[in-house]
């Protein structure tokens, strides 16, 4: 495979390759973006893309690489995306959309009243679902060359059962009929692996590689797993219904990385940790919070776990973290201000490694 803004796409694997290995070449695994010219742009395409027009959004993409320096393991993909309960619409939910505003949001229409009587959820289909087959095929034939269909932002599990039957209403369902909730969980476990199939054959994955919703490259099956409800829900909880759906989540997968949330979540961190097929986590402090850099002693228990870490960095702040962390199984992400910061930055870390 080869892709016209990635000349160097054969090195990056390599890299990619001892990253999912534990392992390093000379340097730490880093993405590394930058406008070729700065002050020169190109818009893109929206966030929420699902609800475009498709074939504008994923030329506007292919036009907006060309403008990009992909550096160090950096690879174009673009994030196909119906917004974040997308899992609940393919599983027979329904989404609202607003582009009100600067931050375009979608959300579900809750399905479910009761769990005595639940449509089936146990497997992909319906509107929603065959719109999403649709555009990653559409995606698969416009990319082709240029950039790659990245997996969708899969919110299985429990924010799947919280998409059809709404948050507030699903947190007193796991004390009122806990049950009914195993029952559940049960059959919205099942459509993980076909709903992962679905996309990964219209994307074509298999053949030319998969990416997360986030900057993340695998030659095997890789996805981005998390269950953002686990900010509303005891430990016992966590371990009652989310742990099970990772650990089976993340086997069926090759590569698997975790999205923190918020510092509400921590309370399952050491459950989160002790799930084998979780390689990496990605922790995200959320709006209000210490930003990022200043995490060191979370990173460095993770880190102590034996898990990879994903960090969303400055130029600046990655030489920081890189004085403080092992640099087996980090992976830095960052936009630079220019082609020449970003590969400066690559030229310390090989002499700082």
């Amino acid at each position: 495979m080869e892709l016209a803004c990635k000349p160097d796409l054969e090195e990056a694997k390599k890299y990619w390759r001892a990253y999912w290995a534990g392992e390093i070449i000379d340097r730490p695994c880093i993405s590394i973006k930058a406008w070729k010219t700065p002050g020169v742009y190109s818009p893109g395409p929206p966030n929420l893309n699902g609800f475009a027009d498709w074939d504008s959004s994923l030329r506007a993409f292919a036009e907006q690489t060309m403008y990009i320096e992909w550096l160090g393991e950096a690879i174009p993909f673009m994030h196909l995306n119906f917004g974040p309960d997308q899992f609940g619409a393919w599983i027979g939910g329904d989404l609202r959309n607003s582009s009100v505003g600067d931050e375009p949001t979608s959300w579900s229409v809750p399905i479910v009243e009761n769990w005595d009587s639940i449509p089936d959820i146990s497997r992909p289909h319906g509107e929603w679902w065959d719109k999403a087959l649709a555009y990653f095929t559409l995606a698969a034939e416009i990319s082709e060359g240029k950039f790659l269909a990245g997996m969708a932002d899969i919110h299985s599990n429990l924010d799947a059962l919280s998409a059809i039957r709404g948050p507030q209403d699903l947190c007193m369902d796991l004390c009122d009929v806990p049950e009914k909730i195993d029952v559940a969980m049960t059959a919205v476990r099942k459509a993980f692996a076909p709903t992962f199939e679905g996309l990964e054959k219209a994307g074509k994955m298999r053949e030319r590689g998969y990416m997360g919703w986030a900057s993340f490259f695998s030659e095997t099956r890789f996805a981005m797993l998390q269950c953002d409800f686990a900010c509303m829900i005891s430990s016992e909880h966590f371990r009652r219904w989310v742990v099970p759906a990772l650990e089976e989540e993340s086997s069926f997968l090759d590569h698997s990385t975790y999205h923190y949330d918020g510092p509400d979540a921590l309370v399952h961190l050491q459950d989160v940790l002790s799930i084998k097929g979780i390689n990496t986590i990605q922790w995200v402090p959320g709006a209000g919070n210490a930003p990022l850099i200043e995490w060191m002693d979370l990173f460095k228990e993770i880190q102590k776990a034996g898990k990879g870490l994903h960090m969303y960095l400055s130029p600046q702040e990655v030489k920081l973290c890189h004085k403080e962390l092992r640099p087996e199984g980090v992976f830095y992400d960052v936009w630079a201000s220019s082609p020449q910061e970003g590969q400066e930055l690559l030229t310390w870390l090989k002499a700082n490694t």
